[in-house]
């Protein structure tokens, strides 16, 4: 019997209120959600009580660390659905619950309109209404509950049109809400968290480049001063993130010469991955790059043209890395006694040696690797591209990112992982803020559709923040091999108006490099891993200026800095695909159709949502190519488009909404 009346007690104690259907939440409240700063947290929920009895929700939020929660009255949506929202305001973390309780003056409210409605006598149902304004009152501070009691005496007053007026009025609803004791309220059995970043967390444009390929003399190796002077055209090509690849020693055992080949010459610079030489390692510059000095002034300069250094980070050495004599135990050892090195059947990296993450020394290992980290922040680089972080432990990038970010929560990590769906995912979850994606691959348009729409539609907008890569220097796609100038073009185009944040590997996409190492491979011949590269933009073909106007188009158009409206467009040809972007309030509307035949001139119509774009049905309206500066005069649901690749590829079209507006390239 004591066991039962354990269970109806606990029963008893349960709230009424049902909370579930929580969005977003990341597995069970597992992971945070994302925001960046300014922007709005929507929260909606299945909030419901049996019988008909009206209930009131609200939205508690508050930075993480505070006591004091605050609240935000939540809207009924339909079939108890019910959506409330929180604007977040400083870099960190957040909180968010829910509460849901019975309200019985909403309730009797809404059933004395009925009544009304259906003429009936409503004496008695006055007077139940004054008893809760009554029962109210008492606690409220003395002067809400003198003008609450004073309410309740007209409600039960002779004067029934007063007594309605008074029973109706909006501000005792209000009153009556504020001092309501709650009593039978539920509160969601989780306390959700959201992480909020910076803009460049949302919206960034990077651009790689290789520090040594940047000497203005061919053969010369190239060092942090010469890529100052490279500083000013980056910034005119529109691009505020500047990432670089390793700037470490390079290990001289199994270092691989030109093309990825097994033996280097006496001049093969080596790959600057495999980390680590008698100068130092991971927290050591290369010697030919320049000294600390340098690199600090490289961070200051770039600032001034708002652009950030991007570092990366890849925790691997080389045989020379000082760690293998200092530390052989962060390595995994073969039954030869020799060091494993990084293979991936059949390929083999004798240059590179992983670490062992589980070793003997783990704890130290950790620590140390969070150190290096910590060196490059006191330097002031905030942005780090980290080099496969899927072949590195979930719990360590958990733990290295969620305390770095305790101090730093400028900080902006990009995961550089093409592996599985999943662990993609499990990284973003995990605290890495931007990802890569399986853009590069992604051609034809049902395939587009389906991946963007996974990524801006499904529960990833709330955790995985895409970058968009067309090339990378392990990158060149068959189409960019076979594609020409249209090609290129068209990818940069996807990339830049699909994607708030996108990249390209800079020079060899500026110069339209396209020629493979051999056939069926993505390796670009004579790979800038291998050798240090000389970049000839005024005597070779480019496409700087196009990236350039793309860039400026971008950095106009708010509608383009995020991806939660990207929605894709009716038009009847498969070598078309259409999509448009916008901002809440509609004031900037981007629409993008682009070619993805990069041979033949293909045309269709394009069918356009007119209510989700804001216009009006039959209505003529104008809209501005951002790209040639031609204006198209439209009218209605249906027009009709035709691109030619050669000429342009893409039309990337802003809503002209104010019949007065003069459009300017």
């Amino acid at each position: 019997m004591a066991a039962v009346d354990r269970q109806l007690a606990a029963a008893l104690k349960t709230g009424r209120v049902v909370i579930e259907g929580v969005s977003p939440e990341i597995d069970c409240g597992r992971f945070p959600i994302k925001r960046v700063i300014g922007e709005e947290v929507i929260v909606e929920a299945d909030i419901f009580i049996e019988g008909h009895e009206a209930l009131s929700c609200a939205l508690l939020w508050r930075r993480k660390g505070n006591t004091r929660w605050n609240e935000t009255a939540m809207e009924p949506l339909v079939n108890d659905r019910w959506r409330g929202s929180f604007a977040v305001s400083e870099q960190g973390r957040y909180q968010y619950t829910l509460l849901g309780w019975p309200d019985p003056f909403k309730h009797w409210r809404a059933d004395l309109d009925k009544r009304l409605a259906a003429g009936q006598d409503v004496a008695i149902d006055l007077m139940i209404g004054a008893q809760i304004v009554e029962a109210v009152a008492g606690n409220a501070p003395a002067r809400e509950a003198k003008r609450l009691l004073r309410a309740s005496e007209i409600i039960r007053g002779d004067d029934r049109e007063a007594a309605l007026a008074t029973a109706r009025d909006s501000q005792l609803a209000t009153a009556v809400s504020a001092f309501t004791t709650r009593e039978n309220a539920t509160r969601y059995n989780r306390e959700l968290e959201v992480v909020v970043d910076r803009e460049r967390a949302r919206f960034s444009t990077w651009y790689e480049v290789f520090p040594r390929s940047t000497s203005a003399e061919p053969g010369r190796h190239g060092s942090f001063r010469d890529l100052e002077r490279w500083l000013p055209r980056i910034a005119e090509l529109g691009f505020d993130v500047l990432y670089l690849p390793p700037i470490h020693p390079i290990g001289r055992t199994f270092r691989k010469g030109r093309n990825n080949a097994l033996e280097a010459g006496p001049q093969d610079v080596g790959s600057p991955w495999a980390i680590g030489g008698p100068e130092g390692g991971h927290k050591a510059l290369h010697p030919e790059l320049g000294t600390t000095d340098d690199f600090r002034r490289l961070v200051e300069r770039a600032r001034e043209f708002n652009i950030e250094v991007a570092l990366d980070i890849a925790f691997q050495a080389s045989p020379d890395h000082p760690y293998v004599s200092s530390h052989p135990e962060w390595f995994r050892t073969r039954p030869d006694g020799t060091i494993q090195y990084a293979e991936n059947p059949p390929k083999k990296y004798q240059d590179i040696y992983p670490f062992d993450f589980e070793s003997t020394d783990a704890a130290g290992l950790w620590q140390e690797l969070r150190s290096v980290f910590g060196y490059w922040i006191d330097l002031g680089v905030r942005i780090f591209r980290v080099d496969n972080p899927h072949t590195k432990p979930f719990p360590f990038w958990e733990w290295l990112i969620g305390t770095l970010r305790q101090k730093h929560p400028d900080l902006i990590f990009l995961s550089e992982a093409f592996t599985r769906p999943k662990v993609m995912y499990r990284l973003a979850k995990l605290g890495f803020t931007q990802s890569y994606t399986y853009f590069a691959w992604r051609l034809h348009k049902h395939e587009l559709i389906e991946y963007f729409t996974e990524l801006t539609r499904g529960p990833a907008i709330d955790f995985f923040r895409p970058n968009l890569w067309p090339n990378t220097p392990d990158i060149l796609t068959e189409q960019l091999q076979q594609g020409g100038r249209p090609a290129f073009l068209q990818r940069i185009t996807l990339a830049a108006t699909l994607g708030a944040s996108y990249g390209i590997y800079g020079p060899a996409f500026e110069t339209m490099e396209h020629v493979a190492r051999e056939q069926g491979s993505e390796e670009y011949l004579n790979s800038e891993k291998y050798e240090i590269r000389h970049w000839d933009f005024e005597h070779r073909a480019t496409i700087s200026e196009f990236i350039a106007r793309l860039n400026r188009i971008r950095r106009e158009n708010p509608a383009l800095q995020s991806d939660r409206s990207l929605r894709f467009l009716r038009i009847d040809n498969d070598q078309l695909i259409a999509y448009s972007k916008h901002t809440a309030d509609r004031s900037n509307t981007i629409i993008t159709i682009v070619n993805l035949d990069v041979t033949w001139t293909q045309g269709s119509w394009l069918e356009l949502p007119l209510e989700q774009l804001g216009l009006a049905p039959d209505a003529p309206f104008r809209v501005h190519d951002l790209l040639t500066d031609q204006i198209f005069e439209w009218r209605g649901a249906w027009n009709f488009v035709e691109l030619n690749p050669h000429h342009m590829p893409a039309h990337v079209l802003r809503v002209i909404r104010d019949p007065a507006e003069v459009p300017h390239g």
